[in-house]
């Protein structure tokens, strides 16, 4: 039997509060985020996206750090960090946002949730947000407290996650709306529970506010869940890519820019705030990008998983960019990956060679999101 032991790169690489349960329920390999252990491994990943897509899985994402923004101008210093217009953001939303620098990068693209009128969380992708905020606030001028607060989220996903929290909460929780959150308990275990996930599925966040419950509140859900088919699982890749949804040092990273990422929508340059990279996002939008983001239909042997690096593109001999994320995906029964190409050959219909690690084959330019592309199924 595997042990909680058995994984160890040190204790510089933190655990979640969830992390010697996920063993016990079968977790057999784990990578690093956030400098924190996530699981990766509970067994075949095409069974994980199936038990996603028909029923649900608990998954430990504990390392979607938060950044906790607090004090009289935390409203003010927020809209700083982000190019998204926040100025109709609600108490108890959420928001998809990106952080950028001076030079209009990508350097986070988290969710952003207003728990109180000067009290929000930045819910973290794969980079060192805290250090940034921390640094920025120094020079800013502005009356801010940030810090990373005792707070672990789990993803409850899957068409079923509806009526697992039905089960948890009562029936009160099935009027949280998409993209909003709530403050709620369960059996005195203090929670924030938000209508989000990185599964493109209907599915919750359980935000945990006390690392010291969390071995108690997996069981507690695992539980409520078992009747409707909850399996302990891990995020899939298979989904996200599907969803078109970004993997932060793989499809984005510093040197992105949101044109690129075809997300403009998160970047209101009309706003009399002047957010971090506002100059610098201008020029780019007057200009244009230099690259895009497409999609591709890889025709090859299906892939035997995702790829661990980049393989590069070409058309007519010429390199022209590089795949980013790609997996076969069962449902579709095709090859699909995100990639990013020069601007002027991110051509929809246009078959380029992308070289994989067993050699070259043909591909062709999609849309992209690949399934769902209008969210509806999130959204439902």
């Amino acid at each position: 039997m595997t042990q909680a032991d058995d994984f160890g790169f040190g204790t510089q690489i933190r655990k979640s509060p969830y992390f010697d349960a996920t063993v016990r329920w079968g977790a057999k390999g784990f990578s690093v985020y956030n400098h924190m252990y996530i699981p990766r491994d509970f067994g075949d990943p095409e069974q994980n996206f199936w038990n996603l897509v028909n029923d649900a899985i608990l998954c430990d994402v504990g390392v979607e750090r938060q950044v906790e923004i607090t004090g009289p101008d935390a409203a003010q210093f927020v809209q700083m960090l982000t190019p998204r217009d926040l100025s109709k953001m609600a108490v108890g939303q959420c928001k998809y946002v990106l952080i950028t620098n001076a030079e209009g990068g990508v350097l986070n693209d988290p969710i952003l949730l207003r728990l109180a009128e000067n009290h929000f969380w930045i819910s973290l992708a794969d980079s060192d947000i805290l250090l940034w905020a921390q640094g920025v606030a120094v020079h800013s001028g502005l009356d801010v407290t940030i810090c990373e607060p005792d707070v672990s989220p789990l993803q409850l996903q899957g068409p079923k996650s509806g009526e697992i929290m039905r089960e948890l909460f009562g029936d009160s929780i099935m009027d949280l709306r998409y993209y909003w959150l709530r403050e709620v308990e369960l059996d005195g275990i203090p929670l924030i529970v938000s209508r989000t996930g990185w599964s493109s599925e209907l599915g919750y966040e359980i935000y945990l506010r006390d690392g010291a419950k969390g071995d108690a509140l997996w069981e507690r859900i695992m539980v409520a869940g078992m009747p409707f088919g909850l399996k302990p699982g891990h995020t899939s890749s298979i989904r996200r890519i599907e969803g078109g949804m970004l993997s932060y040092h793989a499809d984005a990273d510093i040197n992105t820019n949101p044109y690129e990422l075809g997300l403009d929508r998160l970047v209101n340059l009309d706003i009399e705030a002047d957010f971090i990279g506002k100059a610098a996002l201008r020029r780019i939008q007057q200009q244009g990008p230099r690259r895009k983001q497409i999609g591709l239909i890889l025709d090859c042997a299906p892939l035997p998983g995702p790829n661990t690096r980049f393989w590069g593109i070409n058309k007519d001999g010429e390199d022209i960019g590089k795949v980013t994320s790609a997996v076969y995906s069962p449902r579709l029964c095709q090859n699909i990956a995100l990639a990013m190409v020069d601007a002027d050959y991110a051509n929809i219909g246009a078959e380029v060679e992308v070289w994989t690690s067993s050699g070259p084959t043909r591909a062709t330019i999609v849309e992209r999101p690949f399934y769902d592309p209008r969210k509806k199924i999130a959204a439902a």
